[in-house]
Formats: structure tokens, sequence, C-alpha cells
């Protein structure tokens, strides 16, 4: 499948009636078990990268390059189509964040989130006026290259939960060209309800966070397009990774086999190469 073919099936997706899953892959291989799952798009993951590098999940710990190469290697993974999760876009000026999705697009990525939080304990979250203008600045590199840009408002992960705040972002992210609103961390069913109706883009919601969990039915109910679960897969595995290590540490038994995948079972994913894009 031609990476236009990919973007177009994810154009489709956010236009068809009901929500649909996008779970968040952190490699290759991890990318080729969703798409054999039956899945329909994936996302990468900032914080499932950025553990099985062995960094903090930040775009001050997280280089530009590699999250793009490590993005690049799900794209051939798999025939789906594939966003990214780029951060703040790997800097403050609007002209990086351009930059930054023109690249993305090299890596054969058919979308991907620019978020509006800064890295900065201090200024936690980029003022309103510049916030938009690298929204706007991605848009405009996003436009006509196939891409499908989503525009992501921080307040709720960082300790500023407003909620008008953060509509009024996600009203001027879409104005300024943004395809898909995001708000991380939205504390109940009802504030992801007013979001989804007091915007006129597709809204992506994350689950997986700690707090309350809706069911797909439950979010599409409230107006949610596109489901995602950041870094709660990887997350998920090295909870079962540190549940075995320490059962062979302090117990010295290992009946953790018994839940493991069975070998042939992941040679049987593995080999399930994609085919290259024409």
């Amino acid at each position: 499948m031609t990476r236009e073919q990919k973007y177009l099936a994810f154009c489709a997706l956010h236009e068809r009636p009901g929500p649909f899953v996008i779970p968040n892959p952190w490699n290759a291989g991890t990318a080729r078990i969703l798409s054999a799952l039956g899945f329909e798009a994936l996302a990468t993951t900032s914080a499932g990268y950025a553990f099985a590098a062995g960094r903090l999940d930040s775009s001050a710990g997280l280089e530009r390059g590699e999250v793009l190469e490590n993005a690049r290697s799900i794209v051939e993974a798999t025939n789906l189509p594939v966003s990214a999760d780029l951060e703040d876009g790997f800097g403050q000026s609007p002209e990086t964040c351009a930059s930054t999705i023109g690249l993305a697009c090299e890596a054969g990525l058919v979308g991907g989130s620019i978020e509006d939080a800064t890295g900065d304990p201090d200024r936690p979250i980029y003022d309103f006026e510049l916030a938009v203008e690298r929204v706007a600045a991605a848009a405009e590199a996003a436009r006509g290259n196939s891409f499908l840009l989503t525009a992501r408002a921080e307040n709720f992960l960082h300790g500023r939960p407003d909620l008008d705040d953060t509509i009024r972002r996600l009203q001027a992210f879409a104005d300024a060209g943004a395809d898909v609103l995001y708000a991380p961390g939205l504390p109940t069913l009802d504030a992801i309800r007013e979001v989804c109706r007091s915007v006129a883009k597709p809204v992506n919601v994350v689950m997986g966070l700690s707090g309350a969990s809706y069911s797909v039915e439950e979010l599409g109910a409230a107006g949610v397009k596109r489901i995602s679960v950041g870094g709660s897969l990887a997350r998920a595995a090295l909870g079962e990774f540190l549940r075995a290590a320490r059962e062979i540490k302090e117990r010295g038994t290992f009946s953790y086999v018994a839940d493991a995948m069975p070998h042939s079972e992941a040679r049987g994913f593995m080999a399930r190469v994609a085919q290259p894009a024409n």
C-alpha cells in the first residue's frame, strides 16, 4: 500500500460513523502484533519508546531524529496508516514544528500530533498565541502532503485543570488548520462530552491513564471519534516483565512462563512481513 493510500484510509476512518481504536506500538515487533490482530491504524508512543530506550519521556530526553527513526521502523513493519507522537514538535518555534512535519512525511507517516506542553516545569504550557502559531505552521506544512495533523491541549496533564481554556485552545487549533483535536487527561465523561460538543473536528481521547476508564461504546456515545492508549500497552508489558523478574530474583522460580506468549506464536507474528509500499 502506498503512503497516499494509507493517508486516504486514515482519513476514511475519521469520516465514517462511530469511533475507532488506534493502539500504540513502540517498535516494529509490537506493530506487527497489533496489525495481525485486525486494528485499522496505529499511533506511535513517545513514552513506550522512551521506556524501551532507557530514557525519560520528554522532548528534552528524546531527540527528533531517533523518534522519527523509530516511527519509520513501525511504518515499515505494517501496511496500516501510522500516526506519530511528535511531542511539542521538538522545538519552540513555529518553524521547527513545520520542519518536524516535513521530516515525519519523509519517514512515511500519514499523521502526527503537536502538543502545547513546553517541557519546562516552570512554564509547562505554551502561551496561547504561540501555541496557535505553532499549530498553524504545522498545518501549513501538512497541507497537500497527505498528513493528518492532530493538535493537543495538555492542560490536564500539567496541573492546569481548566476545561474552558482547554476548549478555547482546541477551537483555536481547529481554526488554525488542525484536522484532529486531542486533550489528554480529561477527568470525566462529562468533560469529554463537553469537548466533543464544543468543537467541529474529530476528537481523540486516550484511555489507559490513571483514573476512570470508559468503554469504546461509552466514548462513542459521548462523541469521541478516535481512541488511543498512549504508553499503557508498553507499561502493561513492562509490568509483566517486572513481575517475572521479581519471581526469579525473590523466589527462585519460573512459573511466569505459563503465561508467556509461546515462542511459536511470537515467531508467527514476526513472520507476517508487511508488503513494501510502491
